[in-house]
């Protein structure tokens, strides 16, 4: 069962990140994890690529790192775009080598509760089975401009 998150909780996550390294995404354009990176660079986060299918190359005006240990930014989100059972060593590596991170987030259809109750417990906080560019869309009122409701009342047009 998905959890729920509060939209001021999404909001309040969306609001602080600077830096999202994301894990499993892909140089083909046609691919979710391409355009939900590409979406998030258009909108002022700096996306650190990691892929170890595809490291050394540049995609998205950044190198494209093999794993976390080749990320010496300050990192505050992991966007997992991997199957759920690999997510426990990701979480695990994130944990240990990003001094600074403040969420986990697990795209749609990505879940797992122990490694989320593992990042809880170190203070990061977790969102799974959601999708940053729809949230970000939804709470910054980018879907209401294409006609759907978002259940967010608006005094702008």
């Amino acid at each position: 069962m998905s959890e729920q998150y509060s939209d001021a909780f999404l909001r309040d996550v969306l609001g602080r990140t600077k830096v999202i390294a994301v894990i499993g995404v892909s140089p083909n354009e046609t691919r979710p994890s391409f355009y939900v990176a590409r979406y998030l660079g258009l909108k002022g986060f700096r996306v650190i690529p990691v892929n170890p299918g595809h490291a050394g190359r540049t995609l998205l005006g950044e190198t494209v790192r093999a794993d976390l240990s080749e990320v010496s930014e300050t990192v505050d989100m992991v966007d997992i775009f991997r199957r759920s059972e690999h997510v426990p060593p990701i979480v695990d590596d994130a944990l240990e080598r990003l001094p600074h991170l403040k969420t986990i987030w697990m795209q749609i259809g990505v879940e797992h509760a122990g490694a989320a109750e593992k990042a809880r417990a170190r203070g990061v906080d977790v969102i799974m089975n959601r999708c940053p560019k729809i949230e970000y869309q939804r709470l910054f009122g980018e879907l209401r401009m294409g006609g759907f409701n978002t259940g967010i009342v608006s005094s702008r047009l």
